[in-house]
């Protein structure tokens, strides 16, 4: 289900960049809240933070050790 409403405009190549473009911003702001996260809460110095990562990477299945 497209939630969309592009109407393409002669051939529709036009709308298909239109909506190519509009998605790749928010793929590249996930991946780098995703760096953050990993990055600066995963290996944080700060204890009490980096065993609140380390517990949820475990009870999500991720190895880590």
């Amino acid at each position: 289900m497209n939630t969309y409403s592009i109407k393409p405009e002669g051939d529709g190549i036009n709308a298909a960049a239109a909506l190519t473009s509009s998605r790749a911003v928010p793929i590249f702001m996930a991946g780098l809240l995703g760096i953050f996260i990993v990055g600066n809460v995963g290996f944080s110095h700060i204890e009490a933070v980096h065993n609140a990562a380390h517990d949820y990477r475990h009870s999500m299945a991720f190895p880590c050790h």
